[in-house]
Parts: structure tokens; sequence; C-alpha cells
């Protein structure tokens, strides 16, 4: 279980990109949806944030 909290955020990264990948190649028209866009960029920041502090909690 500490593993997995441990790469949390680095999950929430990798799920955003796949999102936008399937987007980009299904040739979908959720590709010019902000929200949609938003929404993987907002998980990004969130993985990214995420990954900083848990590695800092758990380095400790």
């Amino acid at each position: 279980m500490k593993s997995l909290l441990k790469n949390l955020g680095l999950l929430l990264v990798v799920i955003a990109a796949v999102v936008l990948i399937g987007i980009f190649f299904s040739g979908s028209a959720a590709i010019n949806d902000n929200a949609v866009l938003g929404g993987s960029i907002a998980l990004m920041v969130i993985g990214l944030i995420l990954h900083i502090v848990l590695n800092k909690k758990f380095a400790e």
C-alpha cells in the first residue's frame, strides 16, 4: 500500500497522458473540447505536486 501511495502522483500523470494520446489518435472531436484538455492538464499538475509531496514525506 505504501508503494502505491508513493507512486500515486506518477500514476495520475500517466493517466492524463494516456487520455490525451487516446483522444489524439482516435481523431475524436474532444480534442477541441476545453473541458477535456483542462481536466487532463489539471490531472498532470495535481499528479506532479502529489509526486513531489509524497516522495518528500516518505523519504523522511
